[in-house]
């Protein structure tokens, strides 16, 4: 069976170390962040309280890139550039995972947006 673990970009950054975990266990997951460069969770709540987010924009991090220090675990960045090949770059991680016994990360730019606007975060 495939392990799947879906990120947000600010949950990502307090546990990326666990990359190396991953490999030193051997144990391989693949992991998905969806990085929209900002603690939007945080953010949806400071805006309408204080009037502005502190401190919650965030930079696109190269996240593929950071967890292949850890070894053993391939980045991949999917973005516009190859966006329209989502089933390939799916297929692409699933085929490490399976084959090479390793790790991935799939780092999706996605843009900011408000669809969970009004909703309650605990």
């Amino acid at each position: 069976a495939e392990v799947w673990i879906i990120y947000g970009d600010g949950s990502l950054g307090f546990s990326m170390s666990e990359f190396d975990t991953f490999r030193r266990f051997n144990a391989p997951v693949i992991a998905l962040v969806g990085n929209d460069a900002c603690w939007s969770q945080i953010a949806r709540e400071q805006i309408p309280v204080f009037g502005k987010d502190t401190a919650c924009g965030l930079e696109y991090t190269m996240y593929h890139e950071v967890v292949e220090g850890f070894g053993g675990t391939k980045g991949i960045l999917l973005d516009g550039s190859n966006a329209h090949n989502i089933e390939d770059v799916l297929q692409e991680a699933r085929r490490i995972y399976r084959e090479e016994k390793k790790s991935v990360l799939i780092n999706a730019m996605i843009e900011q947006s408000d669809f969970r606007k009004g909703s309650i975060s605990i």
